[in-house]
């Protein structure tokens, strides 16, 4: 457990260096939180290894989605349309916490920040050509930390970009991602085959259950609205195309689940910002794991959050390693500048 001096920083960090320019309510939420003990010990509560001010707020707004009358919602974008000014914001959250304490810890220690951002998508599908672009098999996807499984759709989706004049993906696609593009990648016109996608976490969101739905609305910062618009498109596509989601940890459960994708497919393992909460053994051990498993079969490491924020491809092929950073990224997706 860290202490508060270190999770205040933690507080500050989130404030300063995640929500500027993004959510003014979160920072000026956070800014305040850092230097309050009594709102440190409630956050406290959060479960080992998770990102402890994501949680924390997401926990409050899930509550003030979940039809608590307070004063408090007044202030958030996602539950009024003209929201009061954020000066008088924090007196109301700090009683809103202390009102609501029995419930926020409850939620803090049940539940994991499991953000299903469809947008990283955008940078998805150029890097999925790509690995297509290679080999010219379909693919097989394992996502770890695949919450409900709306990444695992990505050639369902279709594609603009800012630096293009032409869309990508499924033309027929109900949800059209659109993101501002930095260099050069290889974009096929249609997307690429998929053969396999499984989807793994620790626990999974299942999107017809009301309260699992609920909850990943929440972790959408309150001003993001067409985070949420692009959350609930995803959503309906997932009633149209269901993907195979296992529940369990996706590191320890990688051995069973690669002997029953296609041998004659492309094996993709991939995960988006999700890395950052794995203790360093577990980091070590799925690189080692692919390592070894990239001696007999090609197989592509596709990820973020792990030592930095850029989007990394490893790829094993003929028993030689390759490793390339494909391209910076913004972590909601709405930009991303290709490197590759």
């Amino acid at each position: 457990m860290c202490s508060m001096e270190q999770l205040s920083e933690r507080f500050r960090r989130f404030a300063d260096m995640e929500c500027r320019h993004s959510s003014r309510l979160y920072v000026y939420l956070a800014r305040n939180a850092a230097e309050d003990p009594e709102l440190l010990k409630l956050a406290a509560h959060s479960r080992p290894g998770q990102p402890v001010p994501n949680l924390f707020l997401g926990a409050v707004h899930y509550l003030l989605l979940k039809g608590i009358r307070h004063e408090l919602a007044y202030y958030y974008d996602s539950i009024v349309q003209d929201p009061k000014d954020l000066a008088g914001v924090f007196a109301p959250f700090k009683q809103f916490c202390k009102q609501y304490e029995a419930e926020i810890v409850d939620l803090l220690e049940t539940r994991l920040v499991q953000t299903n951002e469809v947008r990283r998508c955008a940078y998805l599908y150029p890097a999925f050509c790509y690995i297509y672009q290679l080999t010219g098999k379909p693919l097989s996807l394992v996502e770890i930390g695949t919450s409900a499984g709306l990444q695992l759709l990505w050639d369902k989706y279709k594609y603009s970009y800012t630096s293009q004049t032409v869309e990508y993906g499924n033309e027929h696609a109900a949800l059209k991602i659109i993101s501002e593009l930095g260099g050069n990648p290889f974009l096929y016109a249609q997307s690429p085959p998929v053969a396999d996608r499984v989807g793994i976490d620790l626990h999974i969101n299942d999107l017809k259950d009301p309260d699992h739905y609920l909850w990943l609305k929440a972790l959408i910062w309150p001003e993001h609205k067409e985070r949420r618009a692009y959350f609930e498109a995803a959503a309906a596509c997932l009633e149209h195309y269901p993907v195979h989601l296992i529940e369990g940890d996706g590191v320890e459960l990688l051995p069973d689940i690669i002997p029953t994708l296609a041998n004659d497919s492309t094996l993709c393992i991939f995960h988006t910002h999700v890395a950052n909460q794995f203790p360093a053994a577990t980091k070590t051990k799925l690189i080692q794991f692919i390592q070894v498993l990239g001696q007999q079969r090609d197989v592509f490491h596709l990820y973020n959050n792990m030592w930095d924020m850029d989007l990394h491809l490893d790829f094993y092929g003929n028993g030689e390693e390759k490793k390339l950073t494909l391209a910076e990224t913004d972590g909601h997706g709405r930009w991303f500048k290709w490197k590759g």
